[in-house]
């Protein structure tokens, strides 16, 4: 393992206690609520709801009609899939619905993701 692996793998708990959770929602509600959901009653509307999208295979809700690009993708959601796709969806899905500029701000991605991580999943 090179040095600078070492170095990521001893900060990630500092990172992850870093995030700003209130933050993430700011940016959720300001940048993501208008096509995605999350908590106990979420549901698919312009986009698929997000609730435990962290682990879940893309493309999977049962209750939204994704583009092929984006079912065929073989993603699972994790960190690095997710910060990538935010960072610009049609490069890591040609062909996926997602209408999105880009968020590319690595602590601004950083909150979001954590806020993610904090909805459980819907009953």
């Amino acid at each position: 393992m090179n040095t600078i692996a070492l170095f990521l793998l001893a900060c990630a708990p500092f990172a992850a206690s870093a995030a700003d959770l209130a933050n993430g929602q700011r940016l959720f509600a300001s940048r993501c609520a208008s096509c995605h959901a999350v908590g106990p009653s979420a549901r698919a509307g312009f986009g698929p709801q997000l609730n435990a999208v962290i682990g879940r295979r893309a493309g999977s809700t049962p209750d939204f009609r994704y583009s092929t690009a984006m079912v065929k993708s073989g993603i699972v959601w994790n960190d690095k899939t997710l910060a990538a796709f935010l960072d610009a969806p049609g490069d890591l899905v040609p062909g996926t619905k997602m209408r999105f500029w880009g968020m590319s701000d690595a602590k601004q991605v950083g909150d979001l993701l954590a806020y993610l991580r904090s909805i459980p999943p819907a009953r």
